[in-house]
């Protein structure tokens, strides 16, 4: 692909260059036109001032404009010895311009000072307190989501269970890694909110399915108990069922509850230390997984998932979108005004950036020269020209310039020492 395919900028950059070089040129000219009218005048006055001043500007243009024309090609087409030097130089200059990179700017020093300059916490959590910045974020992860949920088929995820993940957790040991986390859940009472979910819904089940209690209870019932009696039992103890679920339900220290407490605790010691009940454990995880359906269930449930995240991220009115608004402005306000938050998400950032510079420094600014080796060298030096060459043309102007004024300085010390 050419390195000059013309964008608006280039077009723009070429339109300067080729002003400048008006203007460079039209000083040159200008200089030569002087110079000629005012060869054969009288020189012991102002003129010979005039005609030296222009001699030496012409001199001054003539060589600025060798100098700047050398550096991407041989002046007038002559192979002139160090000239073209870009072209013929361009992979040493790659080089030479990585390692600058690699020495000046990807150090984990300099990166972690620039990194704490720029306050990159504090400018997310302003950005995050806008709206409108809020609901583009959510946009590109909408996007990004219904990418990645569009290209990952049925198929894929049948492959993915049946041959990756089912085979690894059959090898893999669970009973321990289980036993870890339910100790781990039971000290800190993490379960408690899942059974006083669990007793609220069994009490309003109970409550508003007596019918159903009853067919259940009295479908067990001897045969030869009369009706009444029958209906009385199942009467109180449905009662009693829902006493004692109220119960449970008021009071953290219930008989109950603690004796719940005290089964996971022991199956959670016995997952890690009990070598029986680790062996039933890992068996019943193995006829789990190895069953026919394990991957079909797999797959419906992906597909449920699926399904239920399209329909919420079409709704911007969804939880996912109002509860993402919510995260993403709690987050930038910690961001902004939360001193440890800060120093944290910084520290992080630091050490993700650092372990960056530090491992892949190197290979990073090695794209440079990577990518100045892979340029057409006449191509490298047309796009560095266009990029730089309005500024070098400033040179020319300037080296009419001063060689005008150097023109005046030494006509006048030749006639003070004449």
């Amino acid at each position: 692909m050419s390195l000059m395919a013309e964008s608006p900028a280039d077009a723009r950059r070429r339109t300067a260059l080729r002003r400048m070089r008006l203007v460079a040129l039209s000083l040159l000219l200008l200089a030569a036109v002087v110079f000629l009218a005012t060869l054969r005048l009288d020189h012991g006055g102002v003129w010979g001032y005039v005609n030296t001043a222009a001699e030496a500007a012409m001199v001054g243009a003539l060589a600025d404009w060798f100098a700047v024309t050398a550096l991407f090609r041989h002046p007038l087409g002559l192979p002139v010895p160090h000239t073209a030097i870009i072209p013929r130089r361009k992979n040493e200059i790659g080089r030479n311009l990585q390692e600058f990179v690699t020495e000046n700017f990807l150090t984990v020093e300099i990166a972690r000072e620039r990194l704490a300059a720029a306050d990159v916490t504090g400018r997310v959590g302003r950005w995050l307190g806008v709206a409108r910045n809020r609901r583009r974020v959510l946009t590109e992860v909408v996007r990004v989501a219904r990418a990645g949920l569009g290209r990952l088929t049925d198929d894929e995820v049948r492959s993915l269970v049946a041959d990756v993940l089912v085979p690894r957790l059959v090898r893999e040991p669970v009973s321990p890694i289980a036993g870890a986390l339910l100790e781990g859940v039971v000290e800190e009472s993490t379960h408690h909110g899942l059974v006083d979910l669990g007793l609220e819904q069994l009490h309003d089940w109970l409550r508003e399915n007596p019918g159903t209690y009853a067919d259940v209870l009295g479908s067990k019932a001897p045969w030869w108990t009369p009706p009444w009696l029958d209906d009385r039992v199942i009467t109180w103890t449905y009662d009693q069922v829902l006493a004692w679920l109220r119960e449970i339900r008021r009071d953290p220290r219930h008989p109950a509850r603690l004796a719940l407490d005290d089964l996971l605790r022991r199956l959670a010691h016995d997952l890690q230390h009990d070598a029986d009940v680790m062996a039933r454990a890992e068996s019943l995880k193995e006829r789990l997984l190895t069953h026919p359906q394990a991957a079909e269930t797999a797959v419906g449930l992906w597909r449920s998932f699926r399904t239920s995240l399209e329909t919420a991220m079409d709704d911007e009115r969804s939880y996912f979108h109002t509860r993402g608004d919510e995260l993403l402005e709690h987050l930038g306000a910690r961001f902004e005004h939360d001193p440890e938050w800060k120093a944290v998400a910084e520290a992080r950032l630091g050490e993700a950036v650092s372990f960056v510079v530090s491992t892949y420094g190197e290979e990073l600014a090695e794209v440079i020269s990577v990518t100045v080796e892979r340029w057409d060298a006449r191509e490298a030096s047309e796009r560095i020209e266009l990029h730089v060459g309005r500024d070098l043309q400033f040179i020319r102007i300037n080296g009419t310039v001063v060689g005008a004024l150097a023109g005046l300085v030494i006509h006048a010390v030749a006639q003070l020492l004449g």
